[in-house]
């Protein structure tokens, strides 16, 4: 068959060569991905054999397998022998938001990694720690919520962010999702409703769609949920739980106002809703000198609250705090017990010593000033309006013009040089998504890189809006 002749021959995944660029493996893998990403190519769909697309496409051969690998790898496809190749089951599915593992030449801006390269500090508390001699203490099976010198540093931190509390309804976690994950495990049943915002966090859904829960999606204004709209679903559906990040909302980067908060408080109160307050990025509010009250103290202690340290203070560590009322106390730490055993005592340790010398303060401070410059150099690029949007953050949420699919979006914009990702990954329901993208400012590695991003951005966005 001469080569031409599969021009028009019926593959199942059939590239366009004029999309092809080199290197020709990188351009064909991120193709193949996202025709299974985007459903183009259905779960248990046969691909063509490797010759055939190597003669299609005039490649050679073993460029065909590595980009059949390279997908395999990312469990998107899979091989039996004598049969061929076939798409995965549920490759499609996955939005787990995380650092990827492939193209690290493109310019990160869709991870939020929490300025990973803020680590002298954390370094020389390491050292420390390991001086004093007492590691075998940290290594032991006792305390499972964590020491008691340690919650207490816990509870000293989460105090300077707006939220108290005390050391008999504090634990330790093995990260801010850790906690997230057990406290659903531990308070919630399968078929349970829990409200959200319509864009939330991504790896909350992800965990709830595991465990079996139903997300209520609840509309959002300029100020976050909006309390009329989730009064009048919880007419309609029988609401457990609530999730809300009032300060600097992933993805929004909306900061709920004093008054909204009062207004969803009374509304959860009344409702007798479990409230899970995930308020990474208080800190922030406090680095720039302003704090208000989380849910947690409004509702007088009466809920959970979260409080992560990867991104304020080190991402490699993963240490959460999680403060709860006395009526979840013994269901939480069944949870954490029985899930956790017990989280790194070693890691804890490191973050005690940071919040007690004061070195804490100081890698926030750091982390607020240059977050504060990727953001003056964000507005110059793309000025924000809303006023409860964060000026200062490490992420950013664009509204767009170009009408493409979301995940076509995201592919053109990787092939041009930059990672980012649409509202599409954020969504809570896939319906009416809004036409958005969320860009982080803290991944990409340093200034220079970040307006190289913001560049490409721009320029994409003026060729390709309507």
């Amino acid at each position: 068959m001469s080569v031409n002749s599969f021009d028009t021959y019926p593959l199942t995944w059939k590239p366009d060569k004029k999309n092809l660029i080199p290197p020709y493996y990188k351009s064909l893998a991120e193709d193949l991905t996202y025709q299974i990403k985007a459903g183009l190519l259905k779960p248990g769909t046969k691909l063509p054999p490797q010759r055939e697309i190597a003669d299609y496409l005039e490649l050679n051969y073993t460029t065909i397998t590595r980009v059949y690998n390279l997908c395999k790898n990312k469990g998107l496809i899979y091989g039996i022998m004598g049969k061929g190749t076939f798409v995965a089951p549920h490759s499609s599915e996955e939005i787990t938001v995380m650092l990827p593992t492939e193209n690290r030449d493109c310019i990160e801006m869709a991870a939020v990694s929490g300025f990973s390269e803020y680590s002298e500090l954390v370094e020389k508390a390491t050292s420390t720690v390991v001086e004093r001699g007492y590691l075998r203490n940290l290594y032991e099976y006792s305390f499972p919520t964590g020491h008691p010198h340690q919650i207490a540093a816990g509870v000293r931190w989460m105090e300077q962010m707006g939220t108290h509390t005390d050391h008999e309804h504090t634990a330790i976690f093995s990260g801010a999702q850790n906690a997230l994950t057990i406290a659903l495990i531990s308070l919630f049943s399968p078929g349970d409703k829990i409200a959200v915002e319509k864009y939330t966090y991504t790896n909350f859904i992800e965990v709830a769609k595991l465990l079996h829960l139903v997300l209520v999606p609840i509309e959002a204004d300029n100020q976050g949920m909006i309390p009329d709209h989730l009064l009048r679903q919880c007419m309609t559906n029988k609401i457990k739980g609530i999730y809300l990040i009032p300060t600097c909302a992933n993805p929004t980067t909306i900061t709920m106002p004093l008054t909204r908060r009062y207004e969803l408080a009374e509304i959860i109160q009344k409702q007798n809703m479990i409230l899970i307050e995930d308020d990474i990025v208080a800190w922030m509010l406090s680095a720039g000198g302003k704090v208000l009250p989380s849910l947690f103290d409004i509702m007088g202690g009466q809920s959970i609250y979260i409080c992560g340290m990867t991104k304020s203070l080190c991402p490699g560590l993963r240490i959460a705090y999680m403060t709860y009322a006395d009526k979840f106390r013994e269901q939480i730490l069944h949870g954490l017990i029985n899930v956790n055993i017990k989280s790194s005592a070693f890691d804890a340790e490191i973050i005690t010593e940071l919040i007690l010398n004061g070195d804490a303060y100081k890698i926030t401070n750091q982390k607020y000033l240059q977050a504060e410059k990727n953001s003056l150099l964000y507005e110059k690029y793309f000025p924000t309006r809303n006023p409860y949007a964060e000026k200062i953050s490490y992420y950013k949420w664009l509204p767009i013009q170009v009408k493409k699919e979301a995940k076509k979006i995201e592919e053109e914009l990787l092939r041009a040089g930059v990672r980012i990702y649409h509202a599409q990954q954020f969504a809570a329901v896939k319906d009416n998504i809004k036409n958005c993208l969320r860009i982080s400012l803290c991944s990409a590695g340093n200034i220079k890189k970040i307006e190289q991003g913001l560049e490409i951005l721009k320029e994409y966005l003026e060729k390709n809006s309507r």
